[in-house]
């Protein structure tokens, strides 16, 4: 299919503010840039995060990597996969990402399927063997490569034999700052009058400033009027190894040499429109900086092309930036130099007028706006390329697997009870009852049942059912109210424009299993879509079932897709609301988060025990676990056997549970409840209250009747307090079999853990 530039989704992966350092910045800006240029391209961030750094994101950056978290670049980059991305701009630098070397970002790069357009913030002339090893993978990996200079294409392909038609030579993108007299803006910070000299960026040792500090009594005698504004706060990682020992050194070789009133720190990190106005009142930018190789300068970038005077030394992005007259060039650690080039050319200011405007011409091809053109034609280019090339490889699963001890698998009711709109929701004994149609709910049950059986091994056995129950949950949602609609007659008309809560959570829970546990990646995209779709009208849901059902998607949503900030704030926002309605109406003997105890109770508890268990609350978990102990211990019938609370009367609190009817969704919801409860403790306790609540569909409960239906695969309706209910309906069907997979699940998991 033919690209088509009208819905680009590009996403950017860097550093991102709060972050306080060049490259955060870079992202932003270039992110920014593209928003403007195509406001119909979507341009999400992902973002590699420093340890101990706790600050919120801004709504655009969707996923979150720490940056020691090798996982984490695997998980985002099947974030990426699914989020139908069309190409990935990575910003690459050594020091952003985990690993030797930064090889973290390796996991990603190998794992994501849409073409790489990386810019090189550093290209080393002399690597180490581990750096030099993970450059030239990302080289490989990469579609296409941008570069800022041409010694820095010079190198890729001299030093690194990349081909020429791979790379791309694209300034570091500038503010579009006014050409203004620098008198402007100068009693802004009380340096009316006077000559204004300006360095900013993060203070580190290489910058070189004491050098420019050493050159100021020169430039004093002939100048008295001479000022120097270091702009900028410590780097943070200086700043936590050896503090502000830096600028404090600085500050007393300016007291030693008597330059101290002609200096000016400025110790912060300043919003972009202060920081226009602080280049605006400069005469001079200075960079002394000392590492020849670096190949960047985004400070040096913003000042030329607001047309200053720029004073250097030569390293690589200066010597070509400043060439032709276009700046003064001076020699490294040369404090007389520097200062002798300031002299001259206060002593000519028709030459320095004239650098300032051929720098100021010239960086109106540098402004944001036309880098972001830049930028999108090689995105078009890179994403032409990839669709003409790529090809993907799919892993093949192993069979699916059997115990002895456990049914077989057996779904020829679950087929006889679909067709191709979806799952019959009623039988009469074992024929579809299609007077009552379908609905959403035991779709999202068949659709979840698919993906657990298909991470148990073949897919193959449910693959009509499942595409027949995806379909029905996308005709389902509604696009303009988010919600998914729930009863559908068997002539295919809907009964409403919006369903319950609860079974828009159900779908919930089925998208994010697929997310999860799928390995076919185009139905994996479908649910990661939908699920995101649908997730936003959920912290207004005020059902604690729907809470607990749309925890649990986002908990195996998160298989895959931890980073995802959007669901993450979901997840904190509906667990909060589950655990305050547990702690504010469990007291005296009733941990519960109802006056009521009423039908698939034990997802309530799932859901902490879950949530608490994979974010570390404790709290959460513990309280999960407290109330489902709670509503096991009154489950028992006489015998010891299952007896899950009926669906006559309920179980109201302060009066007695009702005994029957008897559910098959409660005995599954024990099952699974169960089994988090053992993964979360190790207590075999919990284990064998799964295989209890288990048995209850096998014969072991108060009639001694079998619910599960060896000959069909199919589940009775449940127990009346002297009979089975014989019809065998959706739900009671697929209670069974997503009881049946989760104990599979534990079996392996046990004998697993088991191996010698």
């Amino acid at each position: 299919m033919p690209y088509s530039r009208r819905s680009s989704k590009i996403a950017l992966l860097g550093d991102y503010p709060p972050r306080k350092c060049g490259i955060a910045t870079f992202t932003r800006d270039l992110r920014n840039g593209l928003a403007s240029l195509m406001p119909d391209w979507d341009c999400p961030v992902v973002s590699v995060t420093e340890p101990g750094n706790d600050q919120p994101y801004p709504v655009e950056v969707r996923f979150e990597i720490p940056e020691n978290d090798i996982a984490a670049y695997e998980r985002a980059a099947d974030f990426l996969n699914l989020g139908h991305i069309d190409a990935l701009c990575l910003q690459h630098e050594f020091g952003i990402f985990g690993g030797q070397a930064g090889s973290h970002v390796l996991a990603l790069l190998k794992r994501a399927r849409m073409p790489t357009v990386t810019t090189l913030h550093t290209i080393l002339e002399n690597p180490c063997p581990d750096q030099r090893r993970v450059f030239e993978e990302v080289l490989r990996l990469s579609t296409r490569l941008v570069v800022m200079s041409e010694r820095g294409a010079s190198m890729l392909r001299e030093n690194h034999r990349v081909p020429e038609f791979k790379i791309s030579v694209i300034p570091h993108g500038i503010p579009d700052i006014p050409f203004v007299d620098p008198n402007f803006y100068k009693d802004h910070f009380g340096v009316a009058g006077r000559i204004v000299l300006l360095t900013f960026g993060l203070l580190s040792p290489g910058k070189g400033i004491e050098y420019a500090i050493q050159a100021l009594p020169e430039i004093a005698r002939e100048h008295l009027n001479i000022v120097y504004i270091i702009l900028g706060a410590t780097h943070p990682n200086l700043l936590r190894t050896e503090g502000e020992t830096y600028r404090l050194g600085l500050e007393r070789l300016a007291k030693s040499l008597r330059v101290e009133e002609n200096v000016r720190f400025v110790n912060r990190y300043v919003p972009d429109q202060e920081l226009a106005e602080f280049i605006g009142a400069a005469d001079f930018y200075i960079t002394p900086y000392l590492n020849e190789q670096q190949i960047t300068s985004g400070t040096l970038s913003y000042c030329f092309g607001a047309g200053k005077a720029v004073v250097s030394t030569p390293y690589w992005h200066a010597a070509e930036m400043l060439s032709d007259n276009r700046g003064e060039l001076v020699p490294f650690r040369d404090p007389g130099a520097i200062a002798a080039a300031v002299n001259m050319l206060l002593a000519n200011p028709a030459r320095r007028h004239a650098m300032r405007k051929q720098a100021y011409l010239l960086g109106r091809r540098m402004v944001w706006s036309q880098v972001a053109q830049d930028y999108s034609e090689l995105f078009d280019e890179a994403i032409r390329e990839f669709q003409h090339t790529r090809t993907i490889h799919y892993r093949r699963e192993a069979l699916l697997k059997e115990t002895s001890d456990l049914p077989a698998w057996k779904f020829q009711h679950l087929h006889h009870m679909s067709d191709s709109t979806g799952v019959f929701q009623h039988a009469i004994f074992t024929v579809p009852w299609f007077e009552h149609g379908y609905c959403t709910d035991d779709n999202a049950r068949a659709l979840l049942l698919s993906a657990l059986v298909e991470n148990l091994g073949d897919p193959a056995p449910l693959m009509e059912i499942q595409g027949a129950a995806a379909a029905f949950l996308q005709n389902a949602f509604v696009h303009a109210t988010g919600r998914f609609r729930n009863f559908m007659t068997f002539e295919r008309h809907w009964m409403e424009q919006s369903g319950s809560e609860d079974s828009h959570g159900r779908a919930m829970w089925a998208l994010g299993a697929l997310v999860g546990q799928t390995r076919q990646p185009s139905l994996r995209a479908w649910a990661a879509n939908l699920f995101e779709n649908a997730l936003t009208p959920t912290d207004r849901f005020n059902s604690p079932r729907a809470w607990a059902f749309t925890l649990l998607g986002l908990q195996e949503y998160f298989r895959t897709m931890h980073g995802d900030l959007k669901a993450e704030r979901y997840r904190t926002e509906l667990a909060g609301k589950l655990l305050r309605l547990f702690a504010n109406n469990g007291a005296h003997g009733w941990p519960w988060a109802e006056d009521i105890v009423a039908y698939d109770n034990a997802r309530l508890p799932q859901a902490l025990i879950v949530v608490g268990r994979w974010t570390g609350n404790d709290e959460m978990k513990q309280s999960g676990l407290q109330s489902l102990q709670w509503l096991m211990k009154h489950q028992y019938g006489d015998s010891g056997c299952f007896r899950p609370v009926g669906s006559n009367g309920f179980w109201l609190r302060g009066e007695k549970p009702a005994q029957f009817d008897q559910q098959p969704i409660e005995a599954a919801a024990a099952v699974s409840a169960c089994i988090e409860a053992y993964h979360a403790t190790g207590d075999n306790c919990w284990k064998q209250d799964a295989h209890r609540a288990f048995a209850w569909f096998l014969g072991d409960n108060d009639l001694a009747l079998p619910l599960y239906d060896p000959t069909t695969g199919g589940c009775r309706d449940g127990l009346h307090e002297n009979r089975m209910n014989q019809n065998q309906g959706a739900e009671s069907t697929l209670s069974f079999l997503l009881a049946l997979a989760d104990m599979h699940g534990l079996h392996n998991a046990t004998a697993a853990f088991q191996k010698p």
